[in-house]
């Protein structure tokens, strides 16, 4: 796998004494997405990220596992105007699940 570049700048925003914003959005086949984010440049980039397949598999991204061969942490800002927000309590308890 090629070493993945944005790494230092996902782990530097996800360090940031920021606040975080918490979002979730699905597909029409059972599939759901999770995800945490912060501010830079006046948009919102995710720092974390839940992937639920419609097989109910949980995959995780985060500046220390930005891609497997499932998926990969977004390297685009959140079109946050087609998400719904939720708690940070609500992305927590399906971040911890996946331990």
């Amino acid at each position: 796998m090629v070493p993945d570049l944005r790494q230092p700048l996902v782990k530097q925003l996800a360090e940031a004494d920021a606040p975080r914003r918490y979002w979730h959005t699905a597909d029409d086949v059972g599939g759901v997405w999770l995800f945490e984010s912060v501010e830079g440049d006046g948009e919102e980039w995710a720092v974390r990220q839940i992937e639920v397949d419609a097989a109910r598999e949980m995959h995780r991204y985060w500046w220390g596992r930005l891609q497997d061969e499932h998926g990969f942490l977004t390297d685009q800002p959140l079109e946050i105007w087609e998400l719904t927000e939720i708690t940070g309590e609500s992305f927590e308890a399906v971040w911890r699940s996946a331990d």
